[in-house]
């Protein structure tokens, strides 16, 4: 054989020899350490006990709410009071719960361009604003923002 075949040769067995390691026990990300157990699991005690301590905290918070619109049946001026509809499927809950008023927000005016009728200046960043046709004191969007930022002022 050739001294170039034996050495093509060698290196074919060398190199399969090489590729067949075999991991060490644990996987590929080599063995356990010593003295260090795996990560502990919850035994079926422990998660009984882990149910039972959520069911007493979900019958306290139903008890607390009932406590709670009791409560306020009975704080509530009775011409606010709300009976219950025969059809509501008898959640008392829901109907004893005043609705929250709206808000009612004081806009900003906007600042009119001097020289220039129909045109104000936005009061959140001073761009000017075309509201030509607009009467004054209507709410209106600043376009300039977007539509998630929903600025509005008011017309002067």
């Amino acid at each position: 054989m050739s001294p170039r075949a034996l050495f093509a040769l060698s290196a074919v067995v060398c190199g399969t020899l090489a590729s067949c390691t075999v991991y060490p026990e644990g996987g590929p990300n080599g063995p356990h350490p010593k003295g260090k157990k795996d990560q502990a699991t919850v035994s079926q005690p422990d998660q009984q006990e882990i149910q039972k301590k959520r069911d007493e905290l979900k019958k306290r918070d139903e008890e607390l709410a009932k406590k709670q619109a009791e409560q306020n049946l009975t704080t509530q001026p009775p011409e606010h009071k709300s009976e219950p509809m025969a059809n509501t499927g008898g959640n008392t809950q829901e109907a004893a719960q005043p609705k929250p008023k709206a808000e009612k927000k004081d806009y900003p005016f906007a600042n009119p361009v001097p020289g220039k009728d129909g045109f104000v200046f936005s009061p959140y960043n001073n761009k000017v604003v075309d509201v030509r046709d607009i009467p004054s004191g209507t709410l209106v969007q600043d376009p300039t923002y977007p539509q998630s930022d929903k600025k509005y002022f008011r017309v002067p």
